[in-house]
């Protein structure tokens, strides 16, 4: 029995002659501002049921707590002696240790100033937090902050199975609010242009051209080549939406990798209205594959995942740019953004 070609069982094109970047073109003319700017409204008028993301999974160990303030909210969140997820305020109830600094005792919190124990069932003036772990990130609840009508759980879209998928999380922050990252991942136009170390080839076949009312329905859809030199490449087709107001997912439809997504989730640090906010970007990436040699990659988990982040950072690096000047625009006095 002959064997595959190499081009069968490795996922690469060669591209003879990528154009140079100047040579690229042009999308601005398709990038029309009215068509983003659509497209983020309707993403902020859907339900997140007051859920934010507060990190990933593995962010907060059998151990220890974890600290992180969300939208002007002080949090803390621990693993009780079953493994189950607590999260509370951040500030003792007694005289206001930071509790992110506090030791766990068989799953209980003991405040490392005067010993007070916290545990699930809360106690007077501190009452726990609704929190959903999902396995890849971890989500808040705060109704105070969002809002919203309140959900049981969070929107979190369609994923690869788990048993079949790698996945990884990128968090970085920015002097912006959670809808200049939103509106960034809804310009997909601008990919090969600013990020011509990574996407080539890049062409939007697909765009909102109304109000649509499911976010499955309300998508980019792209056709790019994603750069592992400056001649090999992985062309595919990726749909960007968003599924509620911090989050855009970018789904790989067709091509190497399919079914494999990138969550972008924006969660405000500051409070509504801060004269300097500020924005973590929370990002998954959640890749599979149906080629057998995959499952060695599964294996080998533990280095590709630091690969999986750094190629992330590299991207937000530049796209937090993007979404600051995005920021500094909207809010300067006199323009009509």
């Amino acid at each position: 029995m002959s064997k595959r070609p190499w081009t069968d069982r490795i996922p690469l094109t060669f591209r003879k002659n990528p154009p140079a970047w100047e040579q690229q073109e042009p999308t601005w003319r398709q990038a029309r501002p009215a068509v983003i700017e659509s497209a983020l409204k309707r993403s902020q008028a859907r339900p997140s049921g007051n859920w934010y993301v507060v990190g990933a999974t593995g962010d907060v160990p059998s151990g220890a707590p974890l600290g992180r303030t969300v939208a002007g909210r002080e949090l803390v969140v621990w693993r009780d002696a079953d493994g189950a997820l607590v999260a509370g305020p951040g500030a003792c109830p007694h005289l206001g240790a930071p509790l992110k600094d506090s030791p766990l005792r068989c799953g209980t919190l003991v405040c490392h100033w005067h010993g007070l124990a916290l545990g699930a069932q809360g106690t007077a003036g501190w009452r726990t937090l609704p929190v959903h772990d999902d396995g890849v990130l971890i989500w808040v609840r705060l109704d105070g902050a969002g809002g919203e009508q309140p959900l049981e759980r969070p929107v979190i879209p369609p994923r690869p199975d788990p048993a079949r998928s790698v996945a990884a999380v990128y968090t970085g922050f920015g002097r912006c609010e959670p809808e200049d990252i939103v509106a960034n991942r809804l310009d997909p136009w601008h990919g090969a242009w600013f990020h011509p170390y990574s996407f080539v080839d890049l062409r939007v076949v697909d765009s909102p051209s109304g109000d649509g009312a499911e976010p499955e329905d309300d998508g980019f859809a792209v056709d790019v080549s994603f750069r592992l030199t400056s001649r090999l490449v992985v062309p595919v087709r990726a749909v960007f939406t968003a599924p509620e107001p911090r989050t855009v997912v970018m789904h790989i439809t067709d091509g190497e990798g399919r079914d494999s997504v990138v969550e972008t989730h924006a969660t405000p640090l500051t409070p509504a209205g801060h004269p300097a906010p500020r924005t973590a970007v929370v990002e998954a990436v959640i890749a599979t594959s149906e080629r057998p040699g995959f499952t060695a990659a599964r294996h080998a988990s533990f280095a590709l995942r630091p690969l999986m982040r750094a190629a992330a950072k590299r991207l937000w690096r530049d796209d937090l740019a993007y979404a600051e000047r995005r920021w500094t625009l909207r809010t300067r006095a006199g323009l009509p953004y």
